[in-house]
Parts: structure tokens; sequence; C-alpha cells
């Protein structure tokens, strides 16, 4: 049987290593995917960490991919040998559970996520669902699609869902792995966009992103700031901060939107009164299915919003992951990292790292 390398993680906290391992034939419904970008993102510190259940001892980190069709398992339908395409958070659903005949995709019962139920993209191949596959367009390479997999996916289909119109104002917590995109997404989308995040030092950056405003949560009210440029229709809360999310809460316009798409799983500090008068929502928003990847690579390629990145051989997977992870641990919806044959890191100090695969 051929064989590919694949990054090893013997059981919870243990160190990288590569391996060759067998690849086999997809089974029914599934397709053997050549990898060409595997992302990093901070969900891959819980997955190596042991955070989540039912983890398969050893598993292969990593749910940001892109590559080419390798190999087709039988009953595959609408896609060939040497296509691109991406896999992401979203790795393949059922089809038959309650959620899924109600095409609440995401929801799935049985949802299935690289690295978790099956081997993920700090590899060589890959073999997934057919339901997870998203078509790669042109004028994307594979390094830059990896990224719209998780981090691009969720803060572009979180603010497409929103009743936000154009001319509205949106502002940006975080200006992280998911935030910087959230930022360039509702630039493009004609959104008044604000960027909120810790010290002065971040202003030049947001608005190097496409921020009008730059709100510097140290230097005062972050929901005063807020009302005074107007009060924002959405804050897409990028940053897992509970208590910084809260803080915006009083600088919403009425029937404002609080979007989460960082996760943490601290208490959110806001009482039913901070919600009453302003008709305000909170809402928790999870990524999106392999549709929403397409569309939002689509529009990535339209409005010319990128991931920022950094490429690195799939032999420094671990150097990678270290690079997304200073600091301490990234919980899923932080700063993420993006990978290309390579591993890339979607952090921005921390830039973006990718893992490339090796001539054979």
């Amino acid at each position: 049987m051929p064989t590919h390398r694949a990054v090893h993680v013997k059981s919870a906290g243990e160190s990288f290593e590569l391996v060759d391992v067998q690849t086999p034939a997809p089974p029914p419904g599934h397709v053997r995917i050549d990898v060409n970008a595997c992302g990093v993102c901070g969900t891959d510190h819980a997955f190596v960490a042991g955070a989540f259940p039912n983890l398969s001892w050893p598993i292969t980190p990593g749910h940001e991919i892109a590559g080419t069709v390798a190999e087709l398992g039988s009953g595959v339908d609408g896609f060939t040998v040497g296509e691109r395409v991406a896999v992401g958070w979203f790795g393949g659903n059922c089809n038959h559970c309650v959620p899924c005949r109600k095409g609440q995709f995401m929801q799935c019962v049985n949802l299935q996520v690289p690295s978790w139920n099956y081997p993920g993209g700090y590899a060589e191949s890959v073999t997934a669902p057919a339901t997870a596959l998203a078509r790669i367009p042109d004028g994307l390479s594979f390094a830059e699609a990896a990224p719209m997999g998780c981090a691009g996916v969720t803060t572009y289909n979180a603010l497409r869902h929103t009743k936000a119109v154009g001319g509205d104002r949106v502002a940006v917590l975080g200006i992280g792995g998911l935030g910087h995109l959230g930022i360039q997404w509702a630039r493009a989308m004609g959104f008044e966009t604000i960027a909120i995040a810790r010290g002065a030092g971040k202003a030049q950056d947001a608005t190097d992103l496409g921020a009008h405003h730059y709100i510097d949560s140290t230097a005062g009210d972050v929901a005063e700031a807020l009302q005074k440029l107007g009060g924002a229709q959405v804050v897409l809360a990028t940053a897992a901060n509970s208590a910084a999310m809260a803080a915006t809460v009083g600088g919403l316009a009425p029937q404002g939107e609080l979007v989460i798409i960082g996760a943490t799983f601290d208490p959110l500090p806001i009482s039913p009164g901070d919600l009453l008068f302003g008709n305000f929502s909170v809402i928790g928003h999870p990524s999106g299915t392999s549709a929403d990847i397409e569309d939002t690579m689509h529009f990535a390629v339209q409005s010319g919003v990128r991931a920022r990145i950094e490429e690195k051989p799939l032999a420094d997977a671990a150097e990678a992951y270290a690079a997304m992870d200073e600091g301490g641990p990234l919980p899923h919806g932080a700063d993420d990292v993006a990978t290309r044959r390579r591993l890339r890191s979607r952090r921005r100090r921390r830039r973006p790292t990718s893992l490339r695969r090796r001539a054979r």
C-alpha cells in the first residue's frame, strides 16, 4: 500500500512527530485529497491538548485544508480527479439526522471535523466525506484558500447573516486571525467599519486593513466611544473575551446585534436590562458549510480580501504551531494560522504560517 507523510500527536500534550502512514483508498462517499495547504488554527491547540472528547490517538491536527482531488470513493458524484478543493471546520455531515433534514447542516448530530473525527491536514494526504468539499475558484492559490475554510467563512458568513445593510456601522472586536479578516469583509461589504482592540499601537494596522475608525479599548469606555460614532448596528466579536464582548453592548444602535464568533466558556456578563431598552440581540454564529466556504472564496476573489499568511514546510509543523501558540492557548475563533503543503499561521504579529509538502 502507498504511504504519505503526516504529523502524529501520540497522546494529549505530546510533541509532533512526522511519520509515514498508509494511504488507503477512500471508502464510499469519500474523497482522497492531495494536500497543498493546511491552516494552523487556535483550535488545534485544544485538539493537541486533548480538550475535545472521544479523540482517537494518535491524532493528525488541521482543519483548514486545500488541495486537489486524488481519488474518488464509490458513489461520489459531481467531483473529478484533479479538481482543487478545500475542507474546513465543516468536515462533512450525515444528511439523515433531524437538523440535516431541516437544512441545519452546521448542527448535524454527526458533524465531522478533521482531526477530531478523522485525520486532519497536517499531512500530505487527507480522506474526507464528499459533503465537506468546497471548490476553490480561480484567483485563489491553495495557500490563500486554506484559511477560508475556517477563519474566512466564520467571519464572512457571520456578517452576511446580520441585519446590517450597506452604509451601516459595523464594529469588529479584536484584530487577530478572525478579526483581521472580519475588518476586511466589513469594508468590502460596504459597511462603515470600526475596529476595536487593545492599545493605540494597533490603530495603523486597523486602518491598513480597511477600518474607518479605531477604538482603543484600554483608553476609555468602548460603548461610549461607539455611541459617539453613532452606534453600531453590529458588533462582530472575534476576541474570545466575555468581558470585552459585554462592554460593547451599550454601544449598539437600536435593534443592534452582538454576533459572537470568538469562543470562550466564561459567562457573558450581560443583564436582561442591558438588552431590553435598545431591543438588542446576542447571537452565536458557527462556522459555515462547504457551500458557505465556496461563497466565501468567491467573494474573496471579487473583493481582494486575503488572510495574512506565511509559509513553512510540513517538516516545520511544530515550529508553525508554536508560533501560533505563543502567548498561551487559543480557543476556537481566536487567532488562526494556515498551511500550504506548508503550515501557515494567521496571527497578525505572529504571522500566519504554512506547511509545505516535500517534493518527492
